[in-house]
């Protein structure tokens, strides 16, 4: 006989109920994504003020990125063991202090000690947001809530730009993260009230040389992705770092079989929804990122655009995956999540061809509507995507499988990027080395031809997502959350 569904999730899913919690979440999940994008925009400002190198000053969007990405799956884990709830809003308030941190820097590495410290808290936000959600809601509308949770996503990191650029012509670059004060205390004290309190399970073990191992596994991976164009991929530095990412990925491995609670049983794998539909959402996001990347340089050295404007023409995107997204999920509910997610990695890398066939002559116009195909192509694949990782496990590891959710994510941002870099620069060496007001007509000729190769891989990066989503789609429709049965033993340390 199966155990009953938790009683803090049966009370959420009342109607007066779960809106709100959706809500809550939704408030302060939008300031992870909103933080990832809005500093880019103001770097330039950041790099004057503090008088350094740009390669410094590219450690405060790298090192944010990195211990997001690098503690995520343990957050999880924790979810499932003390609640969901504590983990979001401790994660929420610790965002909150290190905005003000942040804000307040007096140096270029006090700011980077401060970034790092925000990606630690913006981690504990993004790894148990879709466990919220999905514990909040029926099975039946478990796709529309997970694609109007997908707006928050859409919107932090679509306002950012446009944010940034209009904090960086009026204000100083502090206001990039002031800005998440008010907005993250209303959030803290919205959701105490209204996100359900959760269960603190007996019993349970934290797996430290799982996480261990988890850690120094993907810091060293992300960081050589990260830094191996600058330092050279076959430097000695860069080899070190892949070297210990194999080792520590096989120690990972080999400790998951042997620990009697796990951190991440690796039998959730053998669920070929769960593999394949996260897999493709890793694939997804390189290519969302390979976009995000490459196309405000076509604006700023091609078009010569500034800064307020690249960040307009660049909310075509996700404020396309906006409006798409919510009506996804709830058709996904009904015709099941493959067809969906298909026909959107399709539609995506069609927006990244089209964005490879711009010209010296083309105008912001030409631009926004491709990158709009990419975004609405997006919005069709998440949500129906994240329905299928949520819909296949059993309710209480949603922490766990919403921390990996997460981890692919962030990690196919710092791959993606890493990726359409490495093709760019090797197509075009030119722009590695040069300011974006140094280039000449021969040099832009040079820069557009990287760029073309660089955005059909990411095409193509998309296409594989296609292929990996029609793998994942065993079934039309997606199966209920069903809870574990106790003779089958924990899958998560459960």
């Amino acid at each position: 006989m199966s155990s009953p569904v938790p009683v803090a999730h049966t009370e959420a899913r009342r109607p007066d109920v779960k809106w709100a919690i959706l809500a809550a979440v939704m408030l302060g999940s939008i300031m992870g994504p909103l933080d990832g994008s809005i500093v880019n925009t103001v770097l330039p400002s950041i790099t004057e003020h503090f008088r350094t190198d740009i390669s410094i000053a590219q450690w405060v969007p790298t090192i944010y990125l990195l211990t997001i990405s690098c503690l995520i799956l343990l957050y999880g884990r924790l979810g499932d063991m003390i609640g969901y709830r504590r983990v979001f809003l401790y994660g929420l308030a610790a965002f909150v202090l290190t905005s003000v941190l942040c804000g307040s820097s007096q140096s270029i590495w006090m700011l980077i000690a401060f970034r790092a410290l925000q990606g630690l808290a913006a981690g504990m936000m993004m790894s148990v947001g879709y466990a919220i959600v999905t514990a909040a809601f029926p099975p039946r509308e478990r796709g529309k809530a997970l694609g109007i949770y997908a707006i928050s996503i859409a919107v932090g990191l679509g306002l950012g730009p446009t944010l940034g650029g209009l904090i960086a012509q009026n204000l100083s670059w502090r206001y990039v993260f002031f800005v998440n004060v008010p907005i993250g205390i209303t959030a803290v004290f919205w959701g105490y009230r209204i996100i359900p309190q959760g269960i603190r399970k007996a019993g349970q073990r934290l797996d430290l040389w799982g996480a261990a191992t988890a850690f120094v596994f993907l810091t060293s991976l992300l960081l050589y992705a990260n830094r191996g164009e600058d330092w050279g991929w076959s430097a000695p530095p860069s080899i070190a770092l892949l070297a210990t990412a194999f080792v520590s990925a096989a120690l990972f491995l080999w400790i998951e079989r042997k620990a009697p609670q796990p951190m991440l049983n690796l039998s959730l794998f053998a669920n070929r929804v769960f593999a394949f539909a996260n897999l493709s959402a890793l694939l997804n996001f390189m290519a969302t990122y390979a976009i995000v990347f490459l196309t405000p340089f076509y604006l700023r050295i091609v078009l010569h655009y500034d800064i307020l404007k690249i960040g307009l023409v660049m909310a075509a995107s996700p404020v396309a995956t906006l409006f798409v997204a919510p009506f996804s999920g709830a058709i996904s509910d009904r015709i099941g999540t493959r067809p969906l997610a298909f026909c959107g990695m399709c539609m995506s890398a069609a927006g990244l061809f089209l964005l490879s066939r711009l010209q010296v002559g083309s105008d912001a116009l030409d631009v926004a509507w491709r990158l709009a195909i990419a975004g609405m192509g997006a919005g069709l694949f998440q949500s129906p995507n994240n329905s299928a990782v949520m819909g296949s496990v059993p309710v209480a590891h949603l922490g766990v499988a919403s921390g990996i959710l997460a981890a692919m994510r962030n990690v196919g941002m710092v791959l993606g990027i890493a990726v359409a870099g490495a093709v760019l620069y090797n197509c075009a060496p030119v722009t590695h080395s040069m300011q974006p007001g140094e280039f000449g007509e021969q040099d832009i000729r040079e820069f557009l031809c990287g760029l073309r190769w660089a955005y059909v891989t990411g095409a193509g990066i998309a296409g594989a997502a296609a292929i990996t989503s029609l793998i994942a789609g065993g079934r039309g429709r997606q199966p209920s959350l069903t809870p574990t049965p106790p003779q089958a033993g924990p899958l998560v340390g459960g």
